[in-house]
């Protein structure tokens, strides 16, 4: 687990979960999105996590705009139905 992105608005951390193969070890992971002001919670993996990270990856290759950076991770976080709650 790794956090990545954390602004007023939202966290963004990564998840790298080992899986034992046959005879390789191989891993797999995706990513949460917290949006503080909603308080709720996704995760994404697979596909839609790779189209994240492309995106991300897209927005820092322009430079600093955490505008734009929080824009995009919002546009993911819409889709949140968890409740954060704390324990």
């Amino acid at each position: 687990m790794e956090m990545l992105y954390n602004s007023d608005s939202f966290v963004v951390v990564a998840f790298q979960i080992p899986v034992e193969g046959d005879s390789t070890q191989l891993s797999r992971g995706g990513y949460e999105i917290v949006d503080k002001f909603a308080r709720k919670e996704i995760y994404i993996e697979g596909a839609l996590a790779e189209r994240f990270q492309q995106g991300v990856q897209d927005l820092v290759a322009q430079g600093p705009n955490p505008e734009a950076m929080d824009e995009y991770i919002g546009s993911f976080a819409t889709s949140a139905q968890q409740p954060v709650l704390l324990h």
